[in-house]
């Protein structure tokens, strides 16, 4: 199956100088699932980039995979589309070499690269255990005792409000579930009970009969409308809620690069004091030992200012980050909750209209004498 891609904002500009030791995209083990027209190719993709809120990779359904549902095909096709825009629009991860590989490679090379799982096709490390080590580095972030803590008012801010974030995203997104959940199983009784009703008007009088088969196929259609907006309501709302609360745990996940950044900074400046402090002592004692640490302390020194300049540039990123974080959640947050209050409207309007045009006849049935 040739694979469509269609991204907008993609660069093909060379990788700048001063992102190559900040990225790394893993694209392993790509597996060809089906057969003829419905074959197509599934890949595990693991970003890296430090200071950079990577986009949250779409989830993948352990059942629902093997059902090949039209909504799970539909919701994994979205999501993709999403994930892969997002880092195509991205200033810096658009530069990404591996992307484009991602994006470009055929079927044949890819199965060909699994099989040689050399450079970018390398197996990693079990995903469970990734996420584990960010959890663990997160939960330092939280609260566990920490020999160096970074001390930035703005920081901390920064810290309590995605924590508070993901809380409150996490529980729209769960009501949000419970409002496609409570869709799905009125239009399932309204389609049971217009088939009761049309039943029950198969055996009543001419009048009344019409009027309950009426009142049956209203439900019926009733209870299609409600299965599309319950769609809808699923694709344009509860999964960018979704969405939203995976791309939290990317920022908790820069947040722990930037406190291992600032552990290594202040453990490394400690050290080149103790040894400067020692390089003093061999000084004024005129050791033959002076050359030997003269040497070790200006290589500690210049890996002091590399892991200062490392950590510098962390807070950079995740500043103008968090600016592009926060535009383009107001952007996609105003959409899905546009959507949601304009699909409501419509389905109500749709629900007192199919009502009300029956109001005259069964009116008329019941004041019949």
């Amino acid at each position: 199956m040739e694979q469509q891609r269609s991204l907008s904002g993609s660069s093909q500009s060379p990788k700048s100088p001063s992102s190559q030791s900040y990225l790394s995209v893993s694209v392993t083990d790509p597996v060809k699932l089906g057969n003829g027209v419905q074959a197509y190719i599934s890949y595990r993709v693991i970003t890296k980039y430090k200071g950079i809120f990577i986009p949250p990779l779409p989830e993948k359904s352990a059942v629902e995979k093997f059902r090949f549902s039209a909504e799970f095909i539909e919701k994994r096709r979205q999501a993709l589309d999403v994930f892969l825009n997002r880092i195509a629009s991205h200033n810096e991860l658009q530069q990404s070499e591996d992307l484009r590989t991602f994006l470009q490679a055929d079927e044949e090379t890819m199965e060909s690269l699994r099989y040689q799982e050399t450079g970018i096709f390398k197996k990693t490390p079990d995903l469970i255990q990734m996420f584990k080590d960010v959890q663990s580095k997160v939960s330092d972030v939280l609260g566990k005792e920490k020999p160096v803590e970074e001390s930035n008012p703005e920081y901390e801010k920064l810290k309590h409000y995605v924590f508070e974030l993901e809380n409150h995203l996490a529980e729209a997104q769960k009501h949000a579930y419970r409002l496609v959940k409570r869709h799905r199983e009125l239009g399932q009784s309204l389609s049971d009970f217009g088939k009761a009703a049309k039943l029950l008007g198969a055996c009543e009088g001419q009048a009344l009969g019409k009027a309950f088969s009426e009142l049956g196929a209203k439900s019926q259609t009733l209870s299609v409308k409600l299965q599309k907006e319950a769609h809808q309501l699923l694709m344009n709302f509860e999964e960018p809620l979704k969405d939203y609360v995976h791309a939290v745990q990317s920022i908790k996940a820069t947040i722990g690069e930037r406190v291992n950044a600032f552990r290594q900074q202040c453990e490394l400046a400690e050290t080149m004091k103790l040894k400067e402090i020692n390089l003093d002592k061999l000084m004024l004692t005129r050791s033959d030992r002076v050359g030997e640490a003269e040497h070790e302390y200006k290589e500690l020194k210049a890996e002091s200012e590399e892991a200062t300049r490392r950590f510098e540039t962390i807070v950079r990123l995740m500043n103008e980050e968090t600016v592009r974080f926060q535009e383009q959640k107001t952007q996609d947050m105003g959409i899905a909750f546009h959507e949601f209050a304009k699909g409501q409207a419509r389905l109500a309007n749709s629900i007192a209209d199919a009502w009300r045009s029956l109001l005259p006849k069964l009116e008329a049935c019941s004041s019949a004498e």
